[in-house]
């Protein structure tokens, strides 16, 4: 559910609820209610939060469990890098 996604991304990031609702601009009770599946952002916060954790609107609204790292301005050699760390990663999980 989303406020799992939530939790699990904010407790991730090392943020608690007072620090994740600072960044995104609203009270530690929204942050609150969201992980308590209480309430649902408004689609503009929706964004917000996905933009904030660099995964898609889909992945929060688990549509897509895919998430994405931004490699805006990184090299292609080191997004090649990043590509051979997720491949090693992966391949050791297989083992």
């Amino acid at each position: 559910m989303f406020g799992d996604i939530i939790k699990n991304l904010r407790t991730s990031h090392n943020l608690n609820q007072v620090q994740l609702a600072q960044k995104l601009n609203v009270s530690k009770q929204t942050v609150s209610n969201w992980e308590n599946n209480n309430i649902l952002p408004s689609i503009e916060m929706l964004v917000k939060i996905a933009d904030f954790f660099c995964v898609s609107a889909d992945f929060l609204l688990e549509r897509d469990n895919q998430r994405y790292i931004d490699v805006t301005g990184l090299t292609e050699s080191q997004q090649a890098h990043i590509q051979q760390i997720i491949n090693d990663i992966l391949d050791r999980e297989q083992k």
